[in-house]
C-alpha cells in the first residue's frame, strides 16, 4: 500500500455523589494511571475531545461523533497506539492489476450473506494490515472455496510472515500477507493460532491450516477508479488502505462521514459493501478497533460525486488508492 508503515456525547450514566464525568467513565472503561498528575493530564484532554465531540454534533452534519473509549487520548497518541501500520509504497512488489468488466449492482453488503466474520480487535499493535488481509481471505473462502465462513489467524501472518517484508506490530502490507498465504499454502484458523497483539513472535510450526485460504494470487484494484472498485466489492470483500489518524475517524459513531479526512494511507481495514443512506452514497467498511468504536464496529465512507473526487481522485480517505483482494 502506498503509505506509511503503521456521537452525541455518549449517554454516560448519572455520575456517582462527587464523581466528575471523566471519573464515571474512566471506571467504566477500566482506566488506570500511573499518578494523579496523569489523570490530571488525561481529563483535560478527555474534556477538549467531549467539547469536540458536542460542537460536530451540534452542528449541520448527519454523520455523529460519540465519547468512545479513546476519549483520554490526543490524536497524535491514538495514532501511534492504533494506526501507522503501512510501509511505503516503494517498498512493496510491483502491482498486479486486472480491470473487471462485471456490471455492479446498485448495493452490496457481504455482512448479510455470510462472508464476513466478527469485527475484531487489534489492541494496541500496528497489525492492521493484517486483520485486512484475514478479512478478505476469509470472504473468498466463503463465497469461491468451500462456502464455509472461518476466522483466520493474524497472529500466524504477524509472526510468519516477515520474509514477504511484513514486521509485525511494526507493519506490513495486505498483498505481502497474500504472497506469504500462497507460499504457505493456506492459513491457520484462529482457534489453532489466537491473536496476541504481540510480536513478530517465533513462527508457531503446530496449527490447523484451512484449506480454504489456499489461494493461487492476488489482484489489485485500479488506483482511483470508483467503477473497479465497486464491481471488485460487488464480487467479494475487498482490502482497502485509508488515512485514519483524524478525530473524525477516532470518535466516529454513526451515519456517512462525509469530513475530509486527507489520503495519507496509515490503516488497512476491509470494504465489505456499499449502497445509499438518504440521498448519500457509501462504502460500508469493517474495522479492527473492536465492536464498541463506530457503527459495531464498522463506518460508512462517503461514495460518489464530490467523495470520489476527493483527494485528487483518491477518495474519501484516500480509499480509491490501492485496493487488493485475493483468488483461488
Amino acid at each position: 500500500m502506498r503509505a506509511a508503515l503503521i456521537l452525541v456525547a455518549c449517554a454516560l450514566a448519572a455520575p456517582a455523589m462527587g464523581a466528575s464525568v471523566f471519573q464515571t467513565w474512566s471506571a467504566r472503561h477500566g482506566k488506570t494511571y500511573s499518578s494523579p498528575e496523569e489523570a490530571t493530564m488525561r481529563e483535560a484532554i478527555f474534556n477538549a475531545n467531549v467539547a469536540k465531540i458536542n460542537a460536530h454534533n451540534a452542528g449541520t452534519s448527519t454523520w455523529k461523533m460519540a465519547v468512545n473509549e479513546f476519549a483520554d487520548l490526543t490524536s497524535t497518541e491514538f495514532a501511534v497506539g492504533r494506526i501507522g501500520g503501512f510501509k511505503p509504497r516503494n517498498m512493496r512488489r510491483a502491482r498486479n492489476v486486472s480491470t473487471l468488466s462485471a456490471t455492479a449492482p446498485a448495493s452490496v453488503d457481504w455482512t448479510t450473506k455470510g462472508a464476513v466474520t466478527a469485527v475484531k480487535n487489534q489492541g494496541q499493535c500496528g497489525s492492521c494490515w493484517s486483520f485486512s488481509s484475514t478479512g478478505s481471505l476469509e470472504g473468498n473462502g466463503a463465497i469461491f472455496g468451500e462456502k464455509k465462513l472461518v476466522s483466520l489467524s493474524e497472529q500466524q501472518l504477524v509472526d510468519c510472515s516477515t520474509a514477504e517484508g511484513n514486521q509485525g506490530c511494526n507493519g506490513g502490507l495486505m498483498d505481502q500477507a497474500f504472497q506469504y498465504v500462497i507460499k504457505n499454502g493456506g492459513l491457520c484458523t484462529e482457534a489453532s493460532y489466537p491473536y496476541t497483539a504481540t510480536g513478530p513472535n517465533a513462527c508457531k510450526k503446530s496449527c490447523t491450516v484451512q484449506t480454504t485460504a489456499a489461494i493461487k494470487g492476488f489482484t489489485d484494484v485500479t488506483t482511483n477508479s470508483p467503477a473497479q472498485l465497486e464491481a471488485a466489492v460487488a464480487q467479494q470483500p475487498v482490502s482497502i488502505a485509508v488515512e485514519a489518524d483524524q478525530n473524525s475517524f477516532q470518535f466516529y459513531s454513526s451515519g456517512v462521514m462525509t469530513e475530509a479526512c486527507g489520503a495519507a494511507l496509515d490503516h488497512g481495514v476491509l470494504a465489505v459493501g456499499y449502497g445509499t443512506e438518504g440521498s448519500q452514497e457509501y462504502w460500508k467498511v469493517k474495522n479492527s478497533w473492536g465492536a464498541s468504536w463506530g457503527q459495531a464496529g464498522y463506518i460508512l465512507l462517503g461514495k460518489g460525486g464530490a467523495m470520489d473526487k476527493a483527494n485528487g481522485g483518491a477518495g474519501q480517505c484516500g480509499i480509491y488508492s490501492d485496493p487488493s483482494y485475493p483468488h483461488f
